[in-house]
């Protein structure tokens, strides 16, 4: 019974987003056209904003799988040298 009513709190918070984007996104535009070029640009700034997040990530697997991400182990402290 708990389980449904966290997942029926979680979609409404997700539909109370949802419905704040809209109205966010509507209220202020007016009568402003946007020329198809700032759509283009908008596309390929996702696409490039994507593009650094999945190389960030594969970097993070990558790092992950080599073992550069382990525990390091304490400096041992160095020997006096003899004079």
């Amino acid at each position: 019974m708990g389980r449904w009513i966290l997942i029926a709190a979680l979609l409404a918070l997700l539909a109370g987003a949802l419905f704040g984007a809209y109205q966010g996104w509507t209220a202020h535009s007016g009568d402003v056209e946007v020329p198809p070029w700032a759509y283009a640009m908008l596309g390929v700034g996702v696409f490039f904003a994507i593009l650094v997040g999945c190389g960030l990530m594969a970097l993070l697997f990558y790092s992950s799988r080599k073992g550069f991400d382990d525990a390091v182990p304490p400096m041992q402290s160095k020997p006096e040298p003899k004079q």
